[in-house]
């Protein structure tokens, strides 16, 4: 079969034949209908986050915001079969640790990374397997199309758990988005959707427009404000309530924590890069002083999903409209490659395989 391989960090991916999987007992194999193309892909071919331990490595078949449909199922497996819709989260658990069994399976003790790891291939070709499939792999529902689907294996359903879980989002909430790339713009829509005051922040005016065409009541220039902080606080009045990192650099990392007015919450969504390395300084006499919050947030749990599906069958959440192109998987090698100076628009998908 065909895939999107990791030839060498910074390379454009080799579109090359490989095995088609097999599955092992646990496992289900997924013939891949859509993925989207993630800032994390570009990391991964850039060669970060060897200091977390997700280093991918050449040979690696990246791609993990999967929907596809099961084309194989290993003996062990009982609640999937052939023919079955499916999504997959990228932090693929093992079902059985402490945090699995708490509904936390986002923070798994063994979480393995879909598309950063050999023992987890990608969906950046035809198929690919999943490990314990049967905790792993949601079921989707029959009146939603694959594309739409993609971006909540990473982006979407890791903006939603951003807000909603990790941000305690409350209606009326001034939330300030730092970076519009598919994350970014996902949270702007699902905290307008939610009733929040979305406040977009980035350095490009074609993401801030697309920004406001999703729900942002405002928009910040980066490029043009000479302290971006400073304006998103005029623009909230003080301050923002929530504000999110959604792009991992040390500036909006700090850009976002210097939006915030007193006990406001700032919630880690980006990773960042190879200049960071995994740390950035903070101001934490003035975070202590006006009692603001730092939240991670990775993922989100696998529980999560009944309500994130219950919002979009209602029409309040349209995951459809972050999509951006649509691509063939030659087409894959060059998206990626855009992300380079943040190119790409909303969440682009392949759907030719």
């Amino acid at each position: 079969m065909r895939a999107a391989v990791l030839a060498e960090y910074g390379e454009p991916l080799e579109i090359q034949s490989v095995d088609y999987p097999e599955p092992e007992p646990d496992q289900v194999v997924v013939e891949t209908e859509a993925c989207g193309v993630c800032r994390s892909d570009w990391h991964a071919w850039q060669g970060d986050w060897g200091w977390v331990g997700a280093q991918a490595q050449p040979g690696q078949v990246l791609g993990h915001e999967p929907a596809g449909v099961v084309s194989a199922v290993g003996e062990d497996v009982e609640t999937l079969a052939e023919g079955d819709r499916v999504t997959v989260p990228f932090h693929l658990a093992d079902g059985s640790c402490r945090h699995c069994r708490t509904g936390r399976a986002n923070v798994c003790e063994t979480v393995v990374p879909l598309g950063f790891t050999s023992i987890a291939p990608g969906a950046f070709a035809e198929a690919f397997p999943v490990r314990e499939a049967d905790f792993n792999c949601v079921k989707l529902p029959e009146d939603v199309e694959f594309a739409e689907m993609a971006g909540l294996g990473c982006r979407f359903m890791t903006a939603y758990h951003a807000l909603a879980d990790r941000a305690d989002l409350r209606p009326g909430d001034r939330v300030a988005v730092h970076g519009c790339g598919g994350v970014g713009l996902s949270a702007i829509h699902i905290a307008s959707a939610l009733g929040a005051h979305p406040i977009a922040v980035d350095v490009r005016e074609d993401k801030l427009e697309r920004a406001r065409e999703l729900g942002a009541v405002d928009a910040v220039n980066a490029a043009e404000a000479d302290n971006p902080a400073s304006e998103v606080k005029a623009l909230a009045d003080g301050g923002a309530d929530v504000s999110i990192d959604a792009l991992g650099i040390a500036e909006t990392c700090r850009n976002s924590i210097g939006s915030l007015g007193k006990r406001g919450r700032h919630v880690q969504v980006g990773l960042t890069t190879g200049e960071e390395g995994g740390e950035v300084s903070l101001p934490v006499d003035a975070m202590t002083m006006q009692e603001i919050d730092f939240r991670g947030s990775f993922g989100m749990p696998l529980v999560r999903y009944e309500e994130l599906f219950r919002l979009i069958a209602e029409g309040t959440l349209e995951p459809s409209k972050i999509i951006g192109e649509r691509l063939s998987l030659e087409e894959l090698p060059e998206t990626l490659a855009a992300m380079d100076d943040y190119g790409t628009i909303g969440i682009p998908v392949v759907t030719d395989f």
